[in-house]
């Protein structure tokens, strides 16, 4: 019998774990411990009804492209429950020079495939729209090495598509910075695409000519009762008795008997926890793995809901919310219109704007206590949205 330790009850412990009770239940000689510090399996994943609005601690959906996460919940029995963005009513507003300008009808992600919603955009100089048209002729390029999102969104675009479009939507997902984020981890389509049809346009117009006739999906995926509901469905499928919540590991060793961990010998271990953790735990067995783990950078953001009625629904601007690039010297990452972006997240009287803080911009609102970031976030939205009214 194979004993196996998964440390971290996030998704991805709670992923391997729900991968072994398979292989267990199938009649496989093993079996596993998933050890959690906290009181709940889930992690981040952390659904909330307040005041009947559906509220997001974390992540509000994958992006469809990614069938895989769709596929995982069929998997769990969830399938009935999977929801798409209200596409139909997708729009998002970039902040520039204080005022919203909407990102151009046809523009996918940063890729333009229709010319004419470009050309009148005021998102960009006409330096930037020649430097779009040039890059219908770019030929295909190939590199074995990862590179910054940014360089590789420069040598198409140029750096106002960087500094205006790109660097504040990853910020608004990732947290991080276009300079410093991985290519090949965060648009490795982008990476294919460059090195075998050179242009990005000229690839996404032979996408969408391929789909041509299907009903096109929606961009992002969710489920109807929030994204706890992926984490809730795992840990019912478990083995109550593998399950310990309240069990922190701070350190473990490895012997000859195999990973002493809580005063149990495990055969295999599985460290599902941020890198920074997993560091200390295994400094002990192998001091150069640690130091590795150490060198992945982290950042952290700060999410604030807040709820309206129904005079602030009514006078914000329809689509899915704004970016705020950091050139326009807010603290205010991003902001999206929940009630707009799926169905049922609101009462129709209602009005929920999730607001984002933090990343590697502005690393300090972390240690703001929570009225403080309440009080930036409702002048930062005051200043954009002209909202006056108190959540």
């Amino acid at each position: 019998m194979k004993r196996i330790a998964i440390i971290g009850g996030g998704i991805s412990g709670l992923a391997a774990a729900h991968a072994l009770e398979k292989l267990r239940l199938a009649g496989a000689a093993i079996e596993y411990r998933l050890l959690e510090a906290g009181s709940r399996l889930g992690g981040v994943l952390r659904t909330e009804i307040i005041d009947d609005c559906l509220i997001e601690a974390g992540p509000d959906s994958f992006l469809t492209e990614k069938s895989w996460a769709a596929d995982f919940c069929r998997e769990l029995g969830l399938g009935d429950q999977l929801m798409g963005s209200n596409d139909s009513t997708r729009k998002t507003y970039i902040l520039l020079k204080g005022r919203l300008a909407p990102m151009p009808d046809g523009l996918m992600f940063m890729v333009p495939t229709k010319i004419l919603p470009v050309l009148t955009s005021p998102l960009f100089s006409l330096s930037t729209k020649l430097r779009m048209a040039r890059e219908w002729f770019h030929k295909p390029y190939a590199s074995n090495d990862d590179e910054p999102v940014a360089a590789l969104v420069a040598r198409h675009y140029g750096q106002e598509i960087v500094d205006r479009l790109i660097d504040p939507l990853l910020c608004g997902i990732y947290g991080g910075d276009a300079a410093r984020l991985s290519v090949k981890a965060v648009l490795p389509r982008f990476t294919e695409m460059e090195k075998t049809t050179g242009s990005f346009s000229r690839a996404m117009l032979a996408a969408r000519r391929k789909s041509a006739g299907t009903s096109p999906r929606p961009l992002f995926t969710t489920l109807k009762g929030g994204m706890q509901q992926i984490s809730d469905a795992i840990g019912k499928q478990l083995d109550p008795a593998s399950v310990r919540c309240g069990a922190g590991v701070q350190t473990v060793e490895l012997t000859d008997a195999g990973w002493m961990i809580l005063g149990e010998t495990f055969d295999a271990l599985i460290v599902a926890v941020p890198s920074q953790s997993a560091a200390e735990m295994l400094q002990s067995t192998s001091a150069d793995l640690a130091t590795e783990l150490r060198s992945i950078e982290y950042s952290s953001s700060v999410t604030v809901a807040l709820g309206y009625g129904r005079e602030v629904r009514a006078a914000l601007p329809p689509g899915f919310g704004l970016l705020a690039p950091r050139s326009e010297g807010k603290r205010l990452l991003a902001a999206t219109f929940v009630h707009n972006k799926f169905n049922c997240r609101a009462p129709e009287d209602r009005a929920v704007i999730r607001c984002f803080l933090g990343g590697t911009r502005d690393e300090a609102v972390l240690d703001l206590e929570d009225g403080e970031i309440v009080q930036i976030v409702q002048r930062e939205l005051r200043e954009i949205l002209k909202i006056t009214a108190e959540p």
